[in-house]
Formats: structure tokens, C-alpha cells, sequence
């Protein structure tokens, strides 16, 4: 079962496909907020049912690249963005719908932030609570920014905008000993002291592999998937970062169990 729907609408859906003994591929995000899905992924363990997300970022040959390229090497600086357009679904613009970019966008920035430099332990921040847009009922913020500690000791951070009338870039900046990498969902960027070097592919390819691996893990074979649990630790960690704005302190994580 394929449940792609807004985020307002997550949760039944995911509990009558574990009621049936179904496998479940959910669209990214998991819900609006953290509660809804933490109820899912003990309904979804209980059932015993395989399950996937949409966080097909994953699968890109660029991320795959990403992470051989900073295997080994102690990363310092992590530098997330998202600067885009509002998109033109009605409910994108009210918080009550969508979560904000936070939630609904720019978690395919942290999930690629969590696979290559590891587990963020506190968040904090803040945003411009000023509607990008004059649509009836909008209420999510125009841009934040935040920063954040990983667990490992490098430091990290986020701005993101959909104030924008076209997309201008999403991806990851990351810093090591001489070395900075960007990576996106469809580019990679490597400088070191040697060269520079620039990649880009098909965007396409890594939805298809996505949707392949689920196939693949219901059908029982081999299969690298990005499953319910996994996600759900990205989804906290977009929630704690709107939770920071919410509160106006910082959050702190639990280091990514669960």
C-alpha cells in the first residue's frame, strides 16, 4: 500500500494497511507532528509489516558518492538549505496542513544531514513569521534558520525559504581537513586541494530505486530500504526544529534511538 497523502491526513491510512497485514510505503513527511507518527511506527511494528518512506534523496547516486568521499574523515561544518517557491497545493501554505518547510520541506535536507555526518543532539531556532504568500488562511513562516550540535561534536545549520518564485537550491555544504563537499538530490560538488569537481544525474533514478527497493523488501529479497523507524528519527528532528521556533529556546534530542 501506497499512502501519498498530505500531512494533515497521516495516520489512518498507515492503521487500517497494518490492520490488513499490508506493507506500507509512506510519502514523506510522516505527519504533521510527532505524536501521530510515533503512534504509527508501534502500530506498523505490531503488525510486523514491511515499510518504507519516500526519502528517495537516498538513493541518488550523488548521496552514494557523497558518502565514500567522507568516509573515514571527521566532519566539522554542516550546512543545509532549502531556498525555494511555495508549492501549488492549497494546503502547502497553512501550518494546520502542512507543518511548515521545516516539517514538510526541508526534511530531506536533515535526513541527508543524519546518513552523512550522524546524529544531531540539540537545535535551536528561529524564523520570520511573515507569510510568503497572500493565500486566505496562510500562516507558516516565510524563512528560519537554525543551528546544531551533532552528537559528534561538528556543528551544523539550516536556512530555509519559500519566499522565492522559483527554486534556487537545496542540499547539503560539508567541511572537513581540507575538504568541502555539497551534495543535493541531484549534484555533487568535491573540492580538496587538488581539483574541484562537479557531477550531476538524473533526479528520476533515485524515485524509481526507492519504489524498486520497496518491491524488492515485499517480495522478500535483498533490499536497502529507508524504513518507518529510520525516517521517523529524521521526522523528530525536523519537529524539534519547529518546536524551537514554536518555544523560542533550544531542543534538545535523544540522539537518534528509538
Amino acid at each position: 500500500v501506497y499512502v501519498c497523502v498530505p500531512p494533515f491526513a497521516h495516520g489512518e491510512p498507515e492503521a487500517a494497511a497494518a490492520a490488513c497485514g499490508a506493507a506500507v510505503f509512506v510519502e514523506k513527511p510522516l505527519a504533521l507532528d510527532v505524536g501521530v507518527a510515533e503512534v504509527v511506527a508501534a502500530q506498523l511494528a505490531a503488525a510486523g509489516v514491511a515499510t518504507a518512506v519516500g526519502h528517495h534523496w537516498r538513493y541518488a547516486a550523488t548521496v552514494r558518492m557523497a558518502a565514500r568521499v567522507l568516509e573515514g574523515r571527521a566532519l566539522r561544518l554542516v550546512s543545509g538549505s532549502w531556498l525555494d517557491k511555495v508549492p501549488p497545493v492549497p494546503w502547502w501554505s497553512r501550518l494546520d496542513l502542512s507543518g511548515g518547510q521545516l516539517v514538510e520541506q526541508a526534511v530531506h535536507v536533515l535526513d541527508l544531514a543524519r546518513l552523512l555526518a550522524g546524529e544531531v543532539a540539540e537545535v535551536h531556532a528561529i524564523a520570520d513569521a511573515r507569510p510568503p504568500t497572500d493565500e486566505e488562511g496562510a500562516d507558516l513562516d516565510g524563512a528560519s534558520a537554525a543551528i546544531l550540535r551533532f552528537s559528534s561534536g561538528a556543528v551544523g545549520t539550516l536556512a530555509a525559504t519559500c519566499g522565492l518564485s522559483w527554486k534556487h537550491r537545496a542540499g547539503l555544504e560539508i567541511c572537513a581537513d581540507d575538504l568541502v563537499l555539497g551534495v543535493g538530490e541531484d549534484w555533487l560538488e568535491v573540492r580538496d586541494p587538488g581539483e574541484a569537481r562537479r557531477y550531476t544525474v538524473d533526479p528520476d533514478e533515485a524515485k524509481v530505486a526507492a519504489d524498486r527497493a520497496f518491491v524488492d523488501a515485499v517480495l522478500g529479497r535483498p533490499a536497502e530500504v529507508v524504513d518507518y523507524v529510520e525516517a521517523l528519527r529524521s521526522h523528530r528532528l525536523a519537529c524539534a526544529l519547529a518546536a524551537s521556533v514554536t518555544a523560542s529556546r533550544p531542543m534538545a534530542l535523544g540522539g537518534g534511538d528509538g
